[in-house]
Formats: C-alpha cells, sequence, structure tokens
C-alpha cells in the first residue's frame, strides 16, 4: 500500500535540500495536511539560477544521446513508480484515482516522445546563390539551447503540465528553474528525485522550488534566464509577460472552451465525451467543455440526455474507484463557481441540474440561457459548469464559437467534411478537434491557444523550439 512521507524537500542544483518545512500540502478531499514540504526563500531562489547559468555551457555540450538516456531513465523510473504517483496526484489535487493514472500514463509517454525528440534536432542546408551576387555561397543552420529557462506551472495537471516543460528542456539541453503549483507540488518534487539520479546532469541543470506567489517574480525578471514558460490564469500570465523583460515568453493560458453538436451527429457518442469534457477531474482544465451548443432540431433531445447523463456521475472520495466527480482545488475556488452559477440564475438562466455546494464539491452543472455578460458564460468557469445554447444556421454556430475573447481549443461533432473543414479555417482557436470534445490532447501535437489563451505552442517538438534559436552559418566557396 502506498503512504506518503511527511516531508519532502525542494530540490537546488540537482540536489535534495531541506531547509524548512513551511509549505502545508492539504488532502484535498478531506482538507488535512497530507505533508509538508520545503518552501524556497529568496536567496535559494538565486542560487538556483546561478546555478542554471552555470549550467548552460555543460548542458548544451551533452550529446544527444547522452540526453536520450537521461529521459529513458525518467520514464523507466516512472513506470517502477506509477502507483506511488497516481496516488500522490489523487491526494494533493483531489483527482479521482481513475484519472490520475490516467494522467501518470501521460507523464510517461510526454518523457517518452522528448527522448525520442531529443536525437532529431536536426538543422538545413540551405541554397544562397539565388542571384549572382551569392553565387559561390552555400549556408545551413542548426538549433542551439536558448540556455536557462524559468518554468512555472499549475495545480490542476501537476505532472503533465510540469513535463511538458521539463521533458524538452532536457531533450533540447536547457537548464531550468521550476516553481510547481504551491497547492500540488508533489509530482514536480518527485520527478526532481528521480533527475538527481542521473549523474550525467552537471551540476545546476535543475532545480525544483515550490514557492510563494511572490517568488514568481524572481523566475520572471532575471535577465540571467533566456525564457519564461507559464501554464496558469490569464490574468497572473499576461502580468508576468510583461515584467518579463527581453527574454521570449510561452503562456498556456484559460479558455471557455465549446463544443459544437451538429443535427448528423452520434448522439450517443457526443453524450459521453462532453459529459467527460465538461466534468472530467471537476471540470479543471483549461480546455474543458464549457459551451455546449445545439443544433435546434435536436436539442431538446440532446439537452435531455446530457441531463439523465449528467445526474448519473458520482461525486465523492477521489480515492474510490467509482468516484468521477471530486473536490475542486479548493473551498474558496468551489464557493466562487457556486457563486456564478447563483448569479447567472438570477440574471435569468435555469438550471438544469446540480448547483449543490458541500465544502470544496461542487455538484456537476448544466445551465441554458445564460446571458453572454454573465461570469459562468465569457470567463472561464474552471469547475464542473457547462452551458447550453442553440442554433439553426452553421455559420451561427461558428459565430458563437468565436464570441469569446480565449482561443484555445474547440470541439465539433458532424459528418459534415465541408463543415469540418470551414469551421478549421474560421474558428478563431489552437486547435479544432472533429467528433470530440475540446478537451481532447496527444502529447505530442503542437498545443496552445490565441487570443486571451495564449502565446506559443506546447507539444515536446514545438517547445523545443521556443526553448531553441537558430544559429546560423555562411560559406563561401573559393
Amino acid at each position: 500500500m502506498v503512504k506518503l512521507k511527511d516531508t519532502y524537500p525542494l530540490y537546488l542544483n540537482n540536489k535534495a535540500v531541506q531547509p524548512n518545512t513551511d509549505l502545508a500540502v492539504t488532502d484535498k478531499y478531506t482538507g488535512e495536511v497530507a505533508f509538508r514540504t520545503a518552501l524556497a526563500t529568496p536567496d535559494v531562489i538565486e542560487e538556483a539560477i546561478a546555478g542554471a547559468a552555470r549550467a548552460a555551457e555543460p548542458m548544451a555540450r551533452l550529446a544527444s544521446y547522452e540526453k536520450q538516456d537521461v529521459l529513458n531513465h525518467c520514464v523507466s523510473r516512472f513506470k517502477e513508480r506509477q502507483e506511488e504517483l497516481a496516488y500522490a496526484l489523487c491526494i494533493e489535487a483531489g483527482k479521482p484515482i481513475k484519472d490520475a493514472e490516467g494522467e501518470v500514463s501521460r507523464l510517461i509517454d510526454t518523457f517518452r516522445i522528448a527522448a525520442e525528440e531529443a536525437v532529431r534536432n536536426y538543422g538545413e542546408v540551405q541554397p544562397l546563390d539565388i542571384s549572382a551576387r551569392a553565387k559561390g555561397y552555400m549556408g545551413m543552420w542548426k538549433r542551439v539551447p536558448i540556455g536557462p529557462c524559468s518554468f512555472i506551472s499549475p495545480f490542476n495537471f501537476p505532472l503533465n503540465l510540469a513535463a511538458h516543460k521539463i521533458a524538452p528542456a532536457i531533450a533540447v539541453g536547457c537548464p531550468f528553474v521550476m516553481k510547481p503549483a504551491s497547492m500540488t507540488p508533489l509530482g514536480a518534487i518527485i520527478m526532481g528525485e528521480v533527475l538527481a539520479e542521473c549523474d550525467i546532469l552537471p551540476e545546476g541543470a535543475f532545480s525544483i522550488l515550490p514557492a510563494s506567489r511572490d517568488g514568481a517574480d524572481l523566475f520572471t525578471t532575471d535577465e540571467r534566464l533566456k525564457l519564461l514558460s507559464f501554464t496558469g490564469s490569464p490574468g497572473v500570465g499576461w502580468a508576468l509577460k510583461a515584467k518579463a523583460g527581453k527574454k521570449p515568453v510561452v503562456l498556456e493560458l484559460g479558455g471557455n472552451a465549446a463544443v459544437v453538436v451538429d443535427k448528423d451527429a452520434d448522439l450517443d457518442h457526443a453524450v459521453e465525451r462532453i459529459i467527460f469534457g465538461a466534468f472530467y477531474q471537476s471540470g479543471q482544465s483549461c480546455i474543458g467543455v464549457q459551451r455546449i451548443i445545439i443544433h435546434a432540431d435536436i436539442y431538446d433531445r440532446f439537452k435531455d440526455m446530457l441531463v439523465a447523463k449528467t445526474k448519473t456521475l458520482k461525486a465523492g472520495d477521489p480515492k474510490d474507484r467509482e468516484t468521477f466527480i471530486g473536490p475542486m482545488i479548493s473551498v474558496k475556488e468551489a464557493q466562487r463557481l457556486k457563486g456564478w452559477i447563483d448569479d447567472a440564475v438570477a440574471a435569468g438562466a435555469k438550471l438544469l441540474c446540480g448547483g449543490g455546494l458541500e465544502g470544496a464539491m461542487l455538484e456537476a452543472t448544466l445551465l441554458e440561457g445564460v446571458g453572454r455578460e454573465c461570469d459562468a458564460s465569457k470567463e472561464e468557469a474552471f469547475g464542473p459548469l457547462a452551458n447550453l445554447s442553440k442554433f439553426s444556421d452553421w455559420d451561427e454556430a461558428l459565430e458563437q464559437v468565436n464570441d469569446s475573447k480565449f482561443g484555445l481549443q474547440a470541439g465539433i461533432f458532424t459528418s459534415d467534411i465541408h463543415k469540418v473543414l470551414e469551421a478549421w479555417d474560421v474558428l478563431d482557436v489552437g486547435g479544432v478537434v472533429v467528433n470530440d470534445v475540446s478537451s481532447y490532447r496527444v502529447d505530442n501535437m503542437p498545443y496552445g491557444g490565441v487570443k486571451d489563451s495564449g502565446l506559443g505552442r506546447e507539444g515536446i517538438r514545438f517547445a523545443m523550439e521556443d526553448m531553441s534559436e537558430i544559429r546560423n552559418l555562411v560559406i563561401r566557396r573559393v
């Protein structure tokens, strides 16, 4: 049986350090303190950044096979520790155990993909003799590591979203400092423990530093850090970008994702996937289904199907394998979303099901007729809430999807390839998913958003591009 330790260290310049036990991490279902971790102070963060700067050159010199060996070691060790990683995630994030196990499998996938990409960091030979002036010249370019990177990861996928920063950094040869979410730091700490087993990594190659929100400024403003990658809320992300100075910034932020259900869709399939997309891990996903846009001809039937299915979802202890809806990350967040639901109903929306609140447990909730100015519609719910609306014309449906300040991903359920291609052309989002929900993601695909949903793309190959720079070589043949 898995049992968590009482205390965990931080990782400073590749080594476990226990300067204090100041960060108390709660079991999100019981509310009790589950364990404590070290909390990085400003002097520790400074030491980590200095170490990363020193490690830049030796990290860049690592051979491709050496970086691949590190990543393959992580894959092997994560497989050995799957049960521990899933249980830790269930406790610290309140994620139902089946979902936690799924996230561990994605963690392994992400490092495996990075191991493959570590030996594919290709360049290009480029003919330069495009005119008489350049006759006798040739060029070639390669990608080189950008240098020390700063990573800030969120609470909702504390394993996989941290992995999408750590794994490509190792694959491309960038040292890094990481601030995991203070509510869910353990997954990243365990990754640090595994990386610390790799003697080939130079001192300063990595630091995993739970820190207060104020500490994020140090991860952002220091000029020795050459790239900032942040995943989290839009308000925080854009504020950090404004402080980042000259360094490139990658932002993976929020959304109020929509799915469109056309009249020719497979309704049974659409119901199953939309319920998953809206209420998986209590809706705490930036690509979770928040807006369900249904063709008028099937609206009433499909609404009844959604409501009936939603009412069957089991809520409770995330350690119970039958639980589908666990707690939200905190009582405060649950109360915030409950307030949005009540405000929408007061403004004329109809509560179809759910809406009940007990502690951090908010019932899976469906609304219809939510005003576009209500927070429940225009902002990111980040909880178990979805809103229903109808359309009669395909172009009208696409306009409803685009009627948002966000643009992360969208889902469409239709059998008409012409409508699929039109949606791909018209929808102002980072990705369109056909016959599945907006919350579908495979870990090697380009992933990210537009508008208030962020900048840049994750997915190993694409993150490696962000973490590297093109260095050109011109040769005159004489």
